[in-house]
């Protein structure tokens, strides 16, 4: 019919010749639109969950433009989908600015193992464990935004999953949002060249929950900032619910603008720190427990925490490699069975840099002598170097704290743990503590 061939040309001219062949030209036409209920159907669930989840404004908005009585687009997977989601017209304002509607193809890519019972919780984690649980109760939030930072397997990722599914739990017919920096970015060019910028910013700053990882992927991004800017004020403005998360805190985001960082700031910034060897210890109970007829040796278990320490995704994806070799090989887990598989993983782990090494490291970097970080002297361009020194030597080597304060001129082991909190809390406040620890942690692991 006439309407639905201008709907049509429409679609194609604002979405472009590609897109609109890949994923709107597929589309069928159900029902006759002159009853105001309009059926559109596609050959696959993953083609009528995109468009449902792109175009469903849009589609509404072309059908009343050329049929006014029209009052719902229904989209669904060939003819016999049972109950689609409808958008319907009661929901809208005015003709011209649909409302977002919630619908299956809304809910957020969760993955069901991340969720706030199975994420081990200790010293390292526990500000950010329960910053993100209380973002996740209903009611008006306490704070917003959220932003989460750490190192990369330490957890972040695990926590924007279970916040957004306890508070899908909570708020069943909230409009919750999850995708990565990277995704936001892409989404948004799509969108430009499509010309349909539009459905892009009221899908996003409609959502009640908006969870957005790996920020650190948009620096030097200009007009991806520009957007994302005002996708956070949109958001923040409305009272509702914005989780960020990266691999440094805001102020060590180098490429992304100031008053981004500036307005994460504002917010709660909560870090997940390396994980120690309990820690580590107890992630791997709590994912054994998650294999129903699989034992392996608690001497095995000890090896692993004790010599896979960079991350918690190494770790689970150790024992995994160990629990498959065996399943594979109708092998008995022992502690050999485990160097054996592992023989790689745990000689790549191995720290192999000397407290010594770390001192000419050091030293050269701030350009100072050696001997300086072992003397009395405290002045701060001094004292501040030995600091970083201590903090490195903890967490590059095996040695204990008194080993560590007598290889810095005698001192005890109460100057190396003030050394280790003092650079910790500086790499969140000071871009160029935390740009030197990470560019001396690169040469060092190098």
């Amino acid at each position: 019919m006439r309407a639905w061939g201008t709907v049509r040309a429409h679609l194609r001219e604002s979405a472009g010749a590609r897109l609109f062949d890949q994923w709107l030209k597929p589309m069928a036409l159900a029902s006759s639109p002159e009853q105001g209920a309009v059926r559109l159907t596609l050959p696959s669930a993953f083609m009528t969950n995109w468009v449902r989840n792109h175009y469903a404004d849009r589609l509404l908005q072309e059908f009343r433009a050329q049929l006014p009585n029209v009052h719902s687009v229904t989209i669904e997977t060939g003819l016999a989908a049972a109950s689609p989601p409808v958008l319907t017209v009661e929901s809208l304002p005015a003709p011209a600015e649909p409302a977002a509607v919630v619908t299956i193809a809304d809910r957020p890519p969760l993955d069901v193992r991340f969720t706030f019972d199975r994420f081990v919780v200790d010293a390292s984690n526990r500000v950010a464990f329960n910053a993100a649980r209380a973002l996740a109760e209903p009611g008006v939030p306490r704070f917003s935004p959220l932003f989460l930072h750490s190192g990369t397997g330490q957890g972040k990722t695990h926590l924007m999953h279970a916040i957004g599914a306890a508070y899908l739990d909570a708020v069943p017919e909230a409009r919750v949002l999850l995708m990565s920096a990277e995704r936001f970015m892409f989404d948004f060019v799509s969108a430009l060249r499509g010309r349909d910028t539009h459905s892009f910013k009221t899908r996003l700053r409609s959502a009640d929950l908006l969870l957005v990882d790996d920020l650190q992927f948009i620096a030097g991004k200009d007009s991806t900032q520009e957007e994302f800017f005002h996708t956070m004020n949109e958001v923040m403005g409305a009272g509702k619910r914005l989780v960020i998360s990266a691999d440094r805190c805001p102020q060590g985001l180098d490429g992304v603008e100031a008053r981004i960082t500036s307005r994460l700031s504002c917010g709660l910034v909560a870090d997940i720190k390396t994980p120690d060897l309990a820690l580590r210890r107890a992630v791997l109970t709590r994912k054994l427990a998650d294999m129903p007829g699989v034992t392996v040796p608690a001497e095995v278990l000890d090896l692993l925490a004790a010599r896979i320490t960079a991350n918690i995704r190494d770790l689970e994806g150790a024992l995994n490699r160990v629990v498959a070799y065996a399943q594979l090989t109708e092998s008995p887990i022992d502690l050999d069975f485990a160097v054996a598989t592992l023989g790689d993983v745990l000689r790549g782990a191995e720290r192999r840099v000397t407290i010594d090494e770390i001192q000419k490291a050091v030293s050269a970097h701030f350009e100072l002598k050696p001997v300086d970080l072992v003397s009395a002297r405290r002045a701060v361009v001094v004292a501040r170097p030995r600091q970083i020194a201590m903090y490195l030597a903890k967490r590059l080597t095996t040695r204990s704290l008194p080993e560590i304060g007598r290889k810095f001129g005698g001192r005890d082991h109460s100057t190396v743990i003030h050394a280790v909190r003092r650079i910790e809390e500086l790499r969140d406040k000071d871009r160029e503590i935390d740009t030197a620890v990470r560019v001396l942690l690169r040469e060092l692991e190098g």
